[in-house]
């Protein structure tokens, strides 16, 4: 097979895209589907400060080089999520990563703060990616808003907001769709801006970025994501993706073109600030200080029924 752009032969075939790549042009390729996801939306301006989360997974890692690789003044954040070894590995995949391009790099240890995932998930009875995707979305919000930046982003794949959507439609959660986009706008004083460049990346296709960039990241799952509903319908729109390859892309950039500007139009409450964090909120509490109340009150009638 050849290269579709200069004919040499093709080492990547990208069969929802009809086309295949050597690895100097899949790299142009790559690089040119990210720029023009970030015009397209105006996820960014040049000059502006952007916190990338970063995992130690490919697609954040794969994200943090695209942008610095284009000029971006970026800095990663790593939250320690305290999920034992594969917590450890990740970090040291990050910070070496960092190290190597002279990158910013600001870490956060749940552990230090006793809000490791595996125990807030047994404490509440959680799902522990529920208790997980609550304190990330704090932390994220919190770091972006007290450093600073101009910008949050995320490395979230095409894979993801296809199975992102499936499940929101599946529920009809009409909040959830109508803030389902690649740039989320802020809608607090101490909200930035949220973007999501590679939204119409698939994961398959950041992995071969990562492989001939030669970017060293974690290959495990998440130990906890071991029967969580986002690989249910990851695993039923791969079936739907191999029998017509497009299937995925089709169905994020219509529901982008047709659908989420209805539910967008949809009257959205203005939120508040936490009474406790003192971050927006919905509620007297946030979600997060919600969670950590309930961890709190959780341990404390556990130490009280205690022997003495």
């Amino acid at each position: 097979m050849k290269c579709r752009r200069c004919g040499a032969r093709a080492e990547v075939q990208l069969r929802a895209h009809n086309t295949a790549f050597c690895r100097p042009c899949y790299l142009f390729f790559f690089r040119r589907q990210v720029e023009r996801a970030i015009d397209a939306q105006r996820m960014l301006v040049a000059g502006e400060r952007i916190l990338v989360a970063v995992s130690g997974g490919k697609d954040s890692l794969a994200l943090w080089d695209m942008l610095a690789d284009l000029g971006h003044d970026t800095t990663g954040l790593y939250l320690g999520l305290g999920i034992g070894e594969y917590s450890d590995r990740s970090r040291e995949k990050v910070e070496q990563f960092a190290a190597a391009r002279g990158l910013p790099l600001r870490v956060v240890k749940l552990e230090d703060e006793q809000l490791a995932v595996p125990g807030v998930a047994a404490a509440t009875r959680r799902a522990p990616c529920a208790a997980c995707g609550t304190m990330k979305r704090h932390y994220f919000d919190a770091a972006a808003f007290a450093g600073g930046f101009d910008v949050l982003a995320t490395g979230h794949n095409l894979d993801d907001e296809a199975a992102r959507l499936l499940g929101n439609v599946l529920r009809w959660q009409k909040d959830h769709l109508a803030r389902q986009r690649p740039v989320l706008p802020p809608s607090h004083p101490k909200f930035v801006r949220k973007v999501k460049p590679l939204y119409l990346t698939s994961e398959y296709e950041t992995a071969v970025y990562a492989f001939m960039r030669g970017i060293d990241y974690i290959v495990d799952e998440c130990p906890n994501a071991a029967g969580a509903t986002q690989l249910l319908y990851k695993g039923a729109l791969d079936r739907l993706e191999v029998a017509s390859p497009g299937t995925k892309l089709a169905f994020v950039k219509e529901f982008l073109r047709s659908a989420q500007p209805a539910f967008a139009a949809v009257e959205q409450r203005e939120p508040m600030e936490c009474a406790g964090c003192g971050m927006p909120a919905y509620g007297v509490l946030c979600s997060f200080c919600s969670l950590v109340r309930e961890v709190e009150n959780r341990r404390a009638r556990t130490s009280s029924a205690l022997p003495a």
